[in-house]
């Protein structure tokens, strides 16, 4: 945890700021240590460079699982790729322009793919995630400067309100309990003038009913055991691409298709894994942006990709 941390952190329970007490550093970071609320007198730990404001994974352990064990593999810098800096720009629409100076959130950081992005664009990122997820992510990018590591939850943040410029949250809030509580808590978060963007799952009509069938058995599998079975994406993906047989495979059994080995492997335990995996349409997810008092509401290509502006004088010029 990086000292300037402090600026943007509450205590999630009385909204009071933090002191800091260090047990532990290494060059600028706090390893070991905690954060103490003066009016409440709750207490969080700093865990190996990370302050924690939960002390469960709770829904989500899947997440904190997969990102440990694939923790590189959608990282530009290690697989020599742009795709992640063209997912995140598929969704937001924002240039390096945008986050140039911003302090930024990224709601769902996962193992630090998109923060990566967003801090070598020039931007301050803050990548919260409710799992141990955080700690791949630390390992991946937590020493660059700019970049700050939260294990929190969306629905508890430890942030006032509109503290931040611009915010985006890419596959996850489909994850939460609630998605559209989940995106009033992360919309919140926004400043007047700033930006948010997301990226959520589309309700697709037939063709969602076998896996979803399906997943009513894997999500009930212990998670190593679901490692075992993706894996069979791998040697599938040939088949996978015959025509015809191909089409009928993926209809009632889909797999992940991408061309890495590695990142299919990935793809098809985040699909079949995760507690929950809400389904949703755009024009809900728009009324979602309005209400919450979002104008200039953009949808981008399939699934749902959808940004806004939030009402107020200063925005992100993309």
């Amino acid at each position: 945890m990086k000292t300037s941390a402090l600026k943007f952190l509450v205590c999630p329970s009385c909204g009071d700021a933090l002191e800091l007490h260090v047990e532990a550093e290494d060059r600028a970071e706090v390893i070991t240590g905690r954060l103490r609320s003066p009016g409440c007198g709750r207490e969080y730990p700093i865990v190996r460079g990370v302050p924690r404001f939960v002390d469960s994974q709770q829904y989500a352990s899947s997440f904190g699982f997969q990102w440990n064990r694939f923790a590189r593999v959608q990282l530009d810098s290690f697989n020599g790729t742009r795709q992640s800096e063209q997912a995140l720009a598929d969704t937001t629409g924002w240039n390096a322009a945008d986050y140039e100076g911003r302090l930024v959130l990224d709601a769902g950081v996962g193992a630090g793919r998109y923060a990566e992005v967003v801090a070598g664009k020039g931007g301050e990122v803050v990548g919260i995630d409710l799992t141990t997820a955080v700690d791949a992510a630390w390992e991946n990018i937590g020493r660059r400067a700019g970049v700050h590591l939260v294990q929190a939850d969306i629905f508890g943040m430890p942030f006032r309100p509109a503290s931040f410029d611009m915010a985006y949250s890419i596959g996850v809030l489909h994850h939460t309990p609630d998605t559209r509580a989940a995106f009033e808590r992360v919309a919140a978060m926004v400043k007047p003038g700033g930006g948010l963007a997301v990226y959520l799952y589309g309700r697709n009509g037939l063709g969602q009913r076998f896996p979803d069938t399906i997943r009513k058995v894997t999500t009930r599998l212990p998670v190593r055991a679901m490692l075992a079975l993706s894996s069979i994406a791998v040697p599938l993906y040939y088949p996978y691409r015959l025509p015809g047989v191909g089409k009928v495979l993926s209809t009632l059994f889909p797999i992940s298709m991408h061309a890495d080995w590695r990142w299919r492997w990935l793809d098809t335990f985040d699909w079949y894994t995760p507690h929950y995996q809400w389904k949703l349409l755009y024009p809900e997810v728009f009324h979602w942006f309005r209400e919450n008092g979002f104008r200039e509401v953009e949808i981008f290509d399939e699934p749902i990709r959808m940004r806004g502006l939030k009402s107020g004088a200063h925005a992100p010029a993309g």
